[in-house]
């Protein structure tokens, strides 16, 4: 039986301070009224309002090490947040332990490798090694943190080429649930290198990891809009045309608006659309040859280009998922039921082409839930009307999970069990549970 780390109504802030300093804490720490407090708790996630007993900013290892140490020895629960994009349940009556000030960045461009520290966002990985004509398998945004987005699998534009982020990672530095500081690689801690690439944060906190970076200096890439009226007969092409497509190419459907933004024709603002996102990382006159069919069953172009730009320029944006789901076909009642939702109140529906890469990993690929899909389905509100057509699969993918509560929901069965193993080696007692949890097995 394991048990999980409960705050102790006797314990208070003082007491958690004191234990910190006591052992060997060095960075800030803030509690309840203090000027710090309500914005160093703060998470991106809207819903989750965290009430710690105190707020700890780590600077080094060594502060990680005795927030683990301290959490420990007064049996409350801890919960890390480096931009608080992943932050998901509240570190109420725990420490908040920040790593946003771990944000070392170093690459090195004859091994093509990047090591960071875990604060460090995708922003200055791409930034450091565009110097070099390389890229990493960054996501969506430049604002997400690199290390909580590459534990989850790292769903990236660069993926059908080059596979999940988590597939990159070479070795990581982790402080355990016991406060020890281990290498995890290929021949150290082999077991545990294997959970973390994709596992999440349930096995320890890294404090740095090593990942390999890409020969991609420029891609082709951009946002499209089309008139919303044939959505269905696009969809329908996509699903055919998705197929035949290189690994250089990522797509995704997006039923959405168009911003009601000036780089955006005022008549078309915020007019209900079809966009198709589009990157290829090789030639423009090839990617615009194999779009061609596909953009000529969506109609006229109402805004939006591709163009030729460095690999750091293409900010594709994402869809907050409030529901997921990955399929292997887009069967006709879904895309008819998808294509009918245009009304003001219609939510965003982000259909994303997966395949590629990500479904033939190398050997020893870690436990990146579902690498069988063809495409994810995303939608930023609950849309009841659709259960019927909805959740085919109920597959899902940690990064995308809003419910930390069906993280089982990620892996596959054998993945699941293998990682409920190591967890039981590394944290019996479920010690790190805040988070899309693992529990022993």
């Amino acid at each position: 039986m394991t048990t999980q780390a409960i705050s102790t109504p006797d314990v208070t802030g003082c007491d958690v301070v004191a234990g910190l300093l006591g052992a060997g804490f060095n960075g800030a720490i803030h509690r309840p009224g203090d000027a710090e407090y309500d914005v160093q708790r703060r998470s991106v996630i809207p819903t989750v309002d965290s009430r710690p007993l105190v707020v700890a900013e780590a600077h080094h290892r060594t502060d990680v090490q005795a927030a683990v140490r301290t959490a420990r020895e007064f049996g409350l629960p801890l919960a890390v947040q480096a931009t608080g994009h992943g932050t998901r349940i509240p570190a109420d009556g725990g420490i908040l332990l920040k790593t946003s000030a771990m944000t070392s960045v170093l690459v090195d461009p004859q091994r093509m490798i990047a090591k960071v520290g875990p604060g460090t966002r995708w922003g200055a990985v791409i930034d450091a090694a565009g110097e070099f004509g390389l890229a990493p398998l960054a996501g969506s945004s430049r604002d997400v943190g690199v290390t909580g987005y590459t534990l989850g699998g790292g769903l990236g534009w660069l993926a059908r080429k080059y596979g999940f982020a988590a597939d990159s990672v070479i070795r990581a530095e982790v402080v355990t649930a016991d406060g020890r500081v281990v290498t995890a690689s290929a021949d150290e801690h082999p077991d545990l290198f294997w959970a973390i690439r994709g596992g999440s944060g349930n096995f320890g906190i890294v404090t740095s990891l090593e990942f390999r970076l890409y020969a991609v200096p420029v891609v082709h890439a951009g946002i499209v809009y089309f008139g919303i009226d044939r959505a269905a007969e696009t969809l329908r092409f996509y699903s055919d045309w998705s197929a035949t497509i290189p690994n250089e190419l990522s797509t995704a459907i997006v039923l959405t608006r168009i911003p009601d933004a000036q780089a955006f024709p005022e008549a078309v603002r915020g007019t209900r659309a079809l966009a198709i996102k589009a990157l290829y990382s090789g030639e423009a006159d090839l990617a615009e040859h194999l779009l061609k069919p596909l953009f000529e069953v969506a109609g006229p172009v109402l805004a939006g280009e591709l163009r030729t730009m460095p690999f750091g320029e293409s900010a594709m944006g994402g869809t907050p998922a409030r529901y997921l789901d990955l399929v292997d076909t887009l069967p006709d009642d879904l895309i008819d039921e998808l294509a009918q939702l245009t009304g003001d109140s219609a939510p965003t529906v982000e259909i994303r082409h997966w395949a590629g890469a990500m479904a033939h990993p190398g050997p020893g690929a870690g436990p990146v839930g579902h690498r069988d899909a063809t495409y994810s389905v995303i939608i930023d509100q609950e849309v009841p009307d659709l259960a019927p057509v909805l959740r085919t699969t109920g597959r899902t993918f940690v990064n995308f999970l809003a419910d930390p509560a069906r993280a089982a929901t990620a892996y596959a069965p054998a993945d699941l069990d293998r990682l409920r193993s190591v967890k039981r080696a590394y944290d019996p007692d479920n010690f790190f549970h805040l988070n899309h949890n693992i529990r022993p097995a």
